[in-house]
Formats: structure tokens, C-alpha cells, sequence
């Protein structure tokens, strides 16, 4: 392999330690071959001494929202629980939603229970951070364990095509290297604490319209270069004890009975050894020979496929006891390998507080400056008079989205309103009274929003403005467009026009339009921030913290320049029609999902196409300056490419290198580093390719083709940025997948 760049071919030597991405994609084998083989041996021990009845009761669920079973004091009340076998020391399963936190508003199965609110999954993957990403969910799993839980519903790497989603605020993103690298750190702490973590939702999860009757539908090859391989990389780092399958159909067959899915892929050709739930209701059948282990959310007792169905299955033959058997002996499996049984949780006193500074270091890590014109933030010492407007800013922040991951927070809500599926909750913690202790020095004042002239005066008054524009997305249900609702667009103009020195903070599930943004000076992407978001925005308008969030997701400039311009079913869906238990709703038709970007999600398919997003995958501004230098590389089966990242301005902050190589036509994030650096300060940093990334997959010889030739590559601040550029000579390799 040779690198060639503008100066000519020349041969270049690798040196610098590899940067977190590359461990994280390169961590493949996460546990020894001795504790596998142990786990092999209890789970075939323990089959080996259950009756039927207990196999049975292994391989079902039950739901606590809809049965109010009167479950014992040693069973933590939750999203859902497993009957363990106490007598060969098999633990129940107690299971809580954990997309950001240990869920507790939805059944009312413990009232007045809180939990720490940790930031959205999306904020998370704009950390681009994986250890931090690890450490915010080893929290999460320590607090599960102290609550008495010992399976979180966690791990969602579904990608986020579709920008209306009303669970992308749940997921890690658009791209699969970063949304499976981060996922796999996110299952490997919570698993820390010998709490299990699911990888959800399993697959082609892209939206929440008609999610159980549609089909979604895509060619093999672009399905295994895309959404699949961010499974595929998150369950190679974080090992999950367990894989939940999706709602919908993928290619005309429900994905808790696609053999393809999980019998072909997931076991045959990743090798996974752990055990496949349902997602709650997901279920159409006694599919166990099709790869379902387990069927999740039953009730009553005996209700459900995996009960009465499942036994005259078995009792007419089209089930084998082997296949029972089978099922049974992955759970016990996955119980083991996480440390269920040798390490149960027990109901303990939490320390929330510390649990709290671990989410406004997530939430400072992940929140993103999309604008900053004239210098107008960090907030000078010498503003003195502040005018915050709308979001509930004078009491809390939007904690997060609706639905089962909803987290009632430590401190309790500051703000609840109507939602679907729970409540629009705000946290209780102020970004302004947050802004009043940073600048004692200042005259901050409050505007709710809902008069925009009335906002409009008051912000002509202002030094600066501080305006919120709010965005509550929600599982079941996907938003009808990208537009801020309730006329917050025109509040954000009308106070722009009276000020042009008006910052606007974002507090969204995902991307929206921004009619306003030539009026306004900076804008932030907060997100939905977590337990001490106020206090995180806070220390970022004014500069004790350095932003250095990147975006995870591409921001459209129109809905025009997406693959599906509407979202598939929405008008079928309707605003007014019945829902059910869920908010879903009831009497739609089936039909069928496409996708014409393929493999090229998100920012690929604004490279395809040629369109001008509004901002950029992996844009994101910061109080200092970087630069790049000294491109280089070393060939081998996995190339490696070092750099030199240096601060050139006046403030300590981290930047995030991202490597891009375009590969037929289109650019592929391949790797990144991230890098805190001191003003003055430069650090060598190196980035190894999993080929995988650059590589097709060719269907018919079941495996990874990268072809033989030169690939531009590209390293830039963002996919849009490119800093140094090489051109990259690679020798055909076929992987196994």
C-alpha cells in the first residue's frame, strides 16, 4: 500500500499510539476464551436439572403495566420481569427501559421512584467520546443495580435516516462506524455492573409510523453496509447479553421471526452466542425455530405465543424440544457471561449527586455550537443586561423524549405537561437561574414567549437574548415535519429583528429547520440535556466550558433534499385517529417502507446527491482553533493514517478529527480522534481503518470485498471540511463477516 500525495509517493512510518476509535472498532474479542467455555458449561449443567415448566417460564416474559402481577419484595417493579429458577440459583430477570436512564414513568409501578436523567442517546453520540460514552452508561448501570434491576432495555443503534423519527433523540446517530462504536461502549458499561443490556431494535427501526404493521424494505448488500454493521460492530465491542428484535418487517417478514436476521446473521455469520427478546407485543407467532428465544411483555400468565401456543407446538411437532432447548440455553447462557447470578443487585441508597455531575459532563461533551458570528459567545464579562426567552427556561430545561425510555428525575420535574405516551417533562434545573449565579455582575430577566412582540420590545432593551425553541419528540409517534412547533419559528424572527445579538439555544430530539438563522448571532444544540442540562448550557454560554460536541446527524435544509421527502404512512396515520395502549395507531394498513439512499444514509446521501445540508455531519464550532499537519500512513490489513492536531488559539478545549474515504463515489466516516489540547498544544494521533467500513458486501460469496485501488481520503473538522487529503493505494482483500 502506498500513500500519494500532492508532493508525490513517498513511504511513510506509523507512529503514535491508536486513537480511541480505532480501539473501540479493533476490540473484537471482549472476553476470554475460559470465561465463554464457563458459561457454555453452567448454562448445559443447569438445562440439564429444569423441568419442563421452568423451561417454559424462562422463555416468556410478563408485563407488570397490564397484569399487576403481586410480584414479591426481591423483584424490582419495572418494564417487565422473567421467572428465574431459584433452586439452581437462575435469578429472575428484572427488566427496566433504560435509553437514558432507569425509566419509572410509565405502569406507575413506583410511584414517586426518580432516577438520574442522563442526556439524549443523540447528545451522547455527539460527544463523540466513546469512554465517556461508557462511563455515563456505567452510571446508568450502577444505579439499575442499586434499584434492584439486572437487565436494561438499553443499546439503540438503529440509524437515524429518517430526521422525523420520534425515537432518534434514542439512537446514536447516522453512521454506522460511530453509531456502533458508541453503542458497543454504552452496552459494555452498563454490563459492567453485571447488569445486562440489550442492543435494540433489530432492524430497519427507522421510523415510528405504522412501526408494527410496515414492512421495511432493502437490499441485502446495502442493509449489510449500513444498519446491519452497526450491529454487527456494536455487539463485537460490547457484547450484549441480549439482542431485541424490532416491530416491523424487514424485506415481507416481522423481525421477531426473520430467520435471515436472526439465524443467518446474527449467529451464523457473527457468531453471537446470547439470546434474541422481543420487543413488548412484537410477537405473531411460536417462532422459537426462527430464532426468538424469548417473548417479552406477556399477560396474563399463560397468554402470549411462548405459552399455551408454544406448548402444542411442541406437542404437534412443528417445534422441537431441541429448538425449546436451544432458546432456554442461550438465556442461561447470557445470565452467566454478564455475572447475573453470581453478582445479584440489591436495593441500596444511590448517590445522586455524583450520578449528576456525571450527566453535565456527558451533557457539556455532547452539546453542539452550530453558529457563533461576531464572537458573540462565550458571553462577555461586560453584557449586563440578559433577556431569556420561552422553553420554561426560568424553571428547568425539556428533559427529554416521550415514551418507555421517559425518566421521572432526581429532584423531581419542574414542569409537567400533556404528552402522548407520558408526559413532556422539564427538569428542574434553570438555565437561567444557572446564567444568574455564572454572571452575578448581570441583569437577567424572563419572557415566556407566548407574546412574540411582547418578547420582540423586551429583547430591544437587551444587551443580549437568550431565546429557547423547543422540540418534544416521542416513541409512537413521529413529528409531521422539521418546523419548530407552536410558532416558535416567528417568536425566534420577531426577537432576532429587535436584536440581532440573539443567541438560540435548541432543545431537540433531533434536526430542525431554521428559517431564522441569518437573523440570529449563535446558535446551540442542546439536545435534551439530562439531569443539570440548565447548568451545562449555562457554563457554555458563558465559557467556563469549551463546546465541543460534533453533530451525529446530518441537519437538512428543506425536507425536499431527503430520500423520502414524507414520511411513508404518515397521512394514513392521521393526527386525530384512534390510539392504543401505546399512542399507535389502531386500524392502519400495512405497507411498505424503501429506501433510494440504500446504504448511503444520512450525510452519504447529501454527498450522493450533491445537496447543501444546513449543517454538516460532524459539524461543530468551538471557542479556540485546530489545525491539522503531518498526514501519514502504514499499510497492512488494517491501514492506520497519524496526523497532527494542534490548538492555535487561546482556549483549552477538544476537537474531533474525522476521517473520511470516499469509496464508489460516496465519502465513509472511517475513523476519528478526539483530543482535549491545551492553547499551544499539538498531539499526534492515528486512526486505524476497519476495511469492513471501505469494503462491499458482496451477497453471493457471502462475505466483504474490498477492491483493489486508490481511495481519496479526506481529514477534516466535519464531511464537509476537508484539512489534508492523501490518496490511498489498497491491495483486494474478502473478509468473512
Amino acid at each position: 500500500m502506498k500513500l500519494e500525495t500532492k508532493g508525490g509517493a513517498r513511504r511513510m512510518r506509523l507512529v503514535a499510539a491508536a486513537c480511541l476509535a480505532a480501539i473501540s472498532v479493533g476490540a473484537m474479542a471482549m472476553r476470554p476464551a475460559v470465561a465463554q467455555d464457563a458459561s457454555d458449561a453452567w448454562a448445559a449443567s443447569v438445562l440439564g436439572q429444569m423441568t419442563q415448566d421452568e423451561k417454559f417460564d424462562l422463555v416468556r416474559g410478563s408485563n407488570p403495566f397490564a397484569a399487576r402481577p403481586k410480584l414479591g419484595a426481591e423483584v424490582a417493579k419495572g418494564a417487565g420481569y422473567v421467572k428465574g429458577v431459584p433452586r439452581l440459583g437462575v435469578p429472575f430477570l428484572t427488566e427496566s427501559d433504560a435509553s437514558v436512564g432507569v425509566a419509572n414513568m410509565t405502569g406507575g409501578l413506583r410511584p414517586g421512584d426518580v432516577a438520574t436523567a442522563l442526556p439524549s442517546t443523540a447528545l451522547l453520540a455527539s460527544t463523540w467520546d466513546a469512554r465517556l460514552v461508557e462511563r455515563g452508561s456505567a452510571m446508568i448501570g450502577a444505579e439499575a443495580r442499586d434499584k434492584g434491576f439486572n437487565v436494561l432495555l438499553a443499546g439503540g443503534v438503529n440509524l437515524a435516516r429518517e430526521p422525523r423519527n420520534g425515537r432518534n433523540f434514542e439512537y446514536f446517530g447516522e453512521d454506522p462506524l460511530l453509531a456502533g462504536t458508541l453503542a458497543g461502549h454504552a452496552i459494555r458499561g452498563v454490563q459492567s455492573n453485571h447488569v445486562m443490556s440489550t442492543i435494540k431494535h433489530f432492524a430497519l427501526n427507522t421510523q415510528e409510523t405504522g412501526r408494527t404493521i410496515l414492512t421495511a424494505d432493502m437490499e441485502q448488500g446495502a442493509l449489510r453496509e449500513s444498519d446491519l454493521l452497526a450491529f454487527e460492530i456494536g455487539i463485537e465491542i460490547g457484547q450484549p447479553g441480549s439482542v431485541m428484535c424490532a416491530y416491523n418487517k424487514i424485506n415481507g417478514v416481522f423481525g421477531c421471526e426473520n430467520a435471515f436476521l436472526l439465524n443467518d446473521v446474527l449467529r451464523r455469520d457473527w457468531g453471537y452466542k446470547g439470546f434474541v427478546m422481543s420487543d413488548w407485543g412484537a410477537v405473531h407467532g411460536p417462532s422459537i425455530a426462527q430464532g426468538l428465544d424469548q417473548e417479552s411483555g406477556t399477560t396474563p400468565a399463560d397468554a402470549g405465543y411462548f405459552g399455551a401456543q408454544l406448548r402444542a407446538a411442541l406437542a404437534a411437532g412443528t417445534v422441537k424440544q431441541a429448538d425449546l432447548d436451544q432458546s432456554v440455553r442461550r438465556i442461561l447462557r447470557s445470565i452467566h457471561a454478564v455475572g447475573l447470578a453470581d453478582h445479584p443487585p440489591a436495593q441500596k441508597p444511590i448517590d445522586y449527586e455524583a450520578n449528576a455531575r456525571v450527566a453535565q459532563e456527558v451533557a457539556e461533551a455532547g452539546i453542539v455550537l452550530l453558529k457563533n458570528e461576531r464572537q458573540l459567545l462565550p458571553i462577555a464579562a461586560s453584557v449586563r443586561t440578559i433577556l431569556v426567552v420561552g422553553g420554561h427556561a426560568d424553571v428547568g430545561v425539556l428533559a427529554g423524549g416521550g415514551g418507555s425510555s421517559q425518566v421521572n428525575p432526581v429532584g423531581g420535574a419542574a414542569l409537567k405537561l400533556p404528552a402522548a405516551f407520558g408526559k413532556k417533562l422539564y427538569s428542574n434545573s434553570s438555565p437561567m437561574v444557572a446564567l444568574r449565579k455564572a454572571m452575578p455582575q448581570a441583569r437577567i430577566s424572563f419572557d415566556d414567549g407566548s407574546d412574540p412582540r411582547r418578547a420582540a420590545e423586551a429583547a430591544g432593551k437587551a444587551d443580549l437574548v437568550v431565546v429557547f425553541g423547543e422540540q418534544f419528540t416521542t416513541e409512537t409517534m413521529d413529528v409531521k415535519n422539521l418546523s419548530l412547533p407552536d410558532n416558535q419559528d416567528a417568536l425566534i424572527a420577531a426577537v432576532a429583528s429587535a436584536n440581532p445579538a440573539t443567541v438560540v439555544v435548541l432543545v431537540t430530539g433531533g434536526p430542525v429547520l431554521m428559517p431564522w438563522l441569518d437573523q440570529v448571532g449563535a446558535v446551540l444544540e442542546a439536545w435534551y440535556p439530562g439531569q443539570r442540562g440548565g447548568d451545562a448550557i449555562a457554563r457554555i454560554l458563558t465559557g467556563q466550558v469549551n463546546p465541543s460536541g460534533r453533530l451525529a446527524m446530518t441537519f437538512p435544509a428543506s425536507e425536499s433534499q431527503l430520500p423520502n421527502p414524507t414520511i411513508p404512512g404518515y397521512e394514513m396515520a392521521g393526527e386525530t385517529v384512534q390510539r392504543d395502549l401505546y399512542g399507535l395507531p389502531k386500524d392502519m394498513k400495512p405497507f411498505s417502507v424503501t429506501y433510494p439512499e440504500g446504504a448511503n444514509a444520512g450525510y452519504r446521501w447529501f454527498d450522493h446527491t450533491g445537496a447543501k445540508p444546513l449543517f454538516p455531519f460532524g459539524h461543530g464550532l468551538s471557542y479556540t482553533r485546530f489545525v491539522y499537519r503531518n498526514l501519514r500512513v502504514a499499510g497492512g490489513m488494517r491501514p492506520r493514517l497519524s496526523f497532527a492536531i494542534a490548538n492555535t488559539g487561546h482556549r483549552a478545549g477538544a476537537d474531533v478529527a474525522q476521517v473520511y474515504a470516499r469509496v464508489n463515489g460516496v465519502k465513509r466516516l472511517v475513523g476519528w480522534s478526539r483530543v482535549d489540547l491545551k492553547p499551544g498544544e499539538s498531539r499526534l494521533v492515528s486512526v486505524e481503518v476497519d476495511p469492513r467500513i471501505m469494503a462491499r458486501f458482496d451477497v453471493a460469496a457471502n462475505n466483504w470485498h474490498l477492491a483493489a485501488g486508490t481511495y481519496d481520503i479526506e481529514i477534516g473538522a466535519n464531511v464537509n471540511q476537508p484539512s489534508l487529503k492523501a490518496k490511498l493505494r489498497l491491495d483486494e482483500q474478502r473478509i468473512k463477516p
